[in-house]
């Protein structure tokens, strides 16, 4: 992939006593090119998922895979996340020198910019243009992922406004300066809850199945519309260029993503990262391991009725680190056009999930299993609006992009203990 491979035989006998094999080589990859340099603009970067998309971006695996180093500037106004993240990506990435932040608290980068921050609210299009104007003369921005907006369903039945306000006012802004500025390239962050209750709940859900019908929900709703959006935005210019409105055909097509996660889980392995969330965690794992960890008295599960083997219900839950893995696949997938396998210059949906469902007590289970203990658990009444299953199909995104999750439910508990009980109260 993009490397010459020249085998080269020498002896180690300089660094060992032992003897070396004559037959012995070494394999040695060098590369044909040399790195190509990409910018990739992150909203909401600062965030649980945001954060660790980050560390795979800056991967040096990535590099050697894909044969691009890629940069990150990162922004998000951290009013559900904290810049400590930004601190930990760059331990993790082995960044030389850290991370710094500015003395106004405004922004902060490593010494070689490869990771860099903009507080900045994707609502204030000054500010957000700011941005792209401070990188233009670097060649600005090769594409955009799009994590930004607020994303408690809760809360979102509460402050319907709000939400539609910052999550489709912040994508608005986002896409017109990217056009402005000659970034047409995005993954968008949606979610599995564009479903709503599926008609079969217990099919597993195809990127194909009927969407925005039946959501139960504001923030799925956001979801959805910014789909739509994405998708009329895309379609706009084939029709432009179809009928001459873009010139001869130099103009560089859009390509987006959209991918719809199922239910993220775990933290990164070094426990170093993880979910963080402000107040009450609105998903179930880091509610769980707040329990483990002392900071709650039990989990409450709401429903023990539902037509599953145990009774609560069954969802399908992935590894944070394959979820930000997912995004590095897109970026790549629309990067290539010679590829047969290409999101180049197309409208592209992807299910992230494992595929296998697992209930409530499945996960409750599995983490009393990691901790070394049980964890404690009442029953309560159901929640309107939860379904009884909610599982992926994700064989398209392994099919496209060549994308499947690696990590199983063992990973993702053992990983979500190690980030609790090395920061119980979470960032500092």
């Amino acid at each position: 992939r993009g490397y010459d491979t020249k085998l080269i035989k020498y002896s180690i006998s300089n660094y060992s006593d032992t003897p070396t094999p004559s037959n012995m080589i070494i394999s040695c990859h060098w590369p044909d090119t040399p790195a190509a340099q990409k910018r990739i603009l992150v909203t909401g970067g600062c965030g649980y998922i945001g954060s660790h998309t980050l560390v795979s971006l800056l991967d040096p695996n990535t590099t050697s895979e894909t044969n691009i180093q890629y940069s990150v500037v990162v922004v998000d106004n951290l009013a559900n996340s904290s810049y400590e993240s930004l601190r930990r990506v760059a331990d993790i990435s082995n960044l030389d020198g850290g991370f710094a932040m500015n003395a106004d608290g405004t922004g902060g980068q490593d010494p070689n910019g490869r990771l860099v921050f903009r507080k900045v609210d994707c609502c204030d299009e000054p500010a957000l243009r700011a941005v792209f104007e401070e990188f233009a003369p670097q060649g600005g921005f090769d594409a955009a992922v799009h994590f930004a907006g607020l994303k408690a369903v809760g809360e979102s039945k509460l402050i319907p406004l709000k939400y539609y306000q910052v999550n489709i006012g912040a994508t608005w802004n986002l896409l017109n300066l990217m056009e402005e500025h000659g970034c047409r390239s995005i993954v968008f962050s949606s979610s599995a809850t564009v479903y709503g209750v599926a008609k079969d709940e217990k099919a597993k859900l195809k990127e194909t199945d009927e969407v925005g019908v039946t959501i139960t929900n504001c923030y799925g709703r956001t979801k959805y519309m910014i789909e739509q959006i994405l998708g009329d935005f895309h379609g706009s210019h084939a029709l432009l260029r179809e009928g001459g409105g873009e010139g001869d055909g130099a103009t560089k097509d859009w390509s987006v993503t959209i991918l719809r996660y199922f239910n993220p889980a775990g933290a990164h392995f070094s426990g170093k990262m993880g979910e963080d969330p402000n107040g009450t965690p609105n998903n179930l794992m880091p509610f769980v391991a707040q329990v483990a960890v002392g900071r709650r008295p039990h989990v409450t599960i709401f429903g023990n009725d539902y037509d599953t083997p145990d009774g609560t219900g069954i969802r399908d839950y992935l590894h944070v680190m394959d979820l930000a893995d997912g995004h590095v696949a897109a970026l790549k997938y629309m990067d290539n056009p010679n590829n047969n396998k290409s999101g180049n210059g197309k409208l592209n949906v992807f299910n992230l999930g494992t595929g296998t469902g697992y209930s409530v007590i499945d996960m409750i289970d599995a983490m009393g299993k990691a901790v070394g203990k049980p964890i404690p658990h009442v029953v309560g009444p159901r929640r309107p609006g939860d379904v009884t299953v909610y599982v992926a199909d994700a064989s398209l995104a392994k099919e496209e992009m060549g994308w499947e999750a690696k990590k199983n439910l063992e990973d993702m508990c053992s990983d979500l203990w190690s980030w609790q009980t090395k920061n119980p109260n979470g960032y500092p």
